[in-house]
């Protein structure tokens, strides 16, 4: 191979980013970050730290990767999961990645399912979402509770709001740059993970193409969940708006 040639495929390579939100995450982050650097094709991690005051930054930022493969944005304190994810995003578009996603820091998602999502992308998809319930349930240690709640919520808003996704409710996904210059975030007006549904209906109405690829979702084993009541509340509340809306609105041709 001449270096001529071998200057044209680097080029043509396509760039993958992850933008995983964290506060309290010093347990996970460094792991997270290993498994995710480990992968094939290369992806880079930009984390969104909320001012944890248990140093997730600060592992972060002493990664030997720092400021080649893994970046951090520091917020000033905790704001909120739809915050973080749009600034990640925002901030790999504006970095010229083919793709960014999102995953979760507590390591519920498995980084070695990345590349089944890039794959998905490179088979026509606009954005390739990991679905818990894609091919039967597919949750580990998860108390019934927790289930019958996120089970009810994928028939809630697949019944308001009509998006045909087995799991309209995962936020591990990895997005196209065409969606991300055809969606604009400023309508999303969730601070929690009703930003994930949100997120979804505008995807689906834009008329681009979600594929779901079946992922085996796992508890977190160490920190503590950030579910609350409250996020609960604004999720479903979001799904009611965003039934309303599509009573209003024709969705886009694909």
């Amino acid at each position: 191979m001449t270096a001529s040639t071998a200057t044209t495929i680097a080029s043509t390579e396509k760039k993958y980013l992850i933008v995983i939100p964290t506060y309290n995450e010093v347990v996970n982050i460094g792991i997270m970050l290993r498994d995710i650097l480990a992968l094939t094709p290369a992806v880079d991690v930009l984390v969104v730290d909320d001012g944890s005051p248990d140093g997730t930054g600060d592992v972060v930022e002493k990664h030997p990767e720092y400021g080649r493969r893994v970046f951090l944005l520091r917020r000033a304190r905790k704001s909120g999961y739809a915050g973080a994810c749009k600034e990640g995003l925002r901030w790999g578009h504006g970095r010229g990645y083919d793709a960014c996603g999102t995953m979760d820091a507590d390591r519920s998602h498995d980084p070695a399912d990345v590349p089944r999502l890039i794959a998905a992308l490179n088979d026509g998809a606009d954005i390739a979402v990991g679905s818990r319930y894609r091919d039967g349930i597919r949750i580990i240690n998860w108390p019934l509770s927790r289930l019958l709640l996120s089970s009810f919520a994928g028939v809630y808003v697949r019944a308001l709001c009509g998006i045909p996704m087995t799991d309209p409710t995962s936020g591990f996904k990895l997005i196209s740059r065409k969606v991300q210059e055809g969606i604009d975030f400023s309508r999303c007006a969730a601070d929690g993970y009703g930003f994930i549904t949100e997120f979804h209906f505008f995807v689906f109405r834009g008329g681009f193409r979600i594929a779901e690829v079946p992922i085996i979702f796992t508890e977190r084993q160490q920190g503590a969940s950030k579910m609350s009541k409250r996020i609960i509340f604004e999720s479903a509340w979001t799904v009611l708006k965003l039934g309303c809306l599509r009573l209003f609105t024709k969705k886009k041709a694909a």
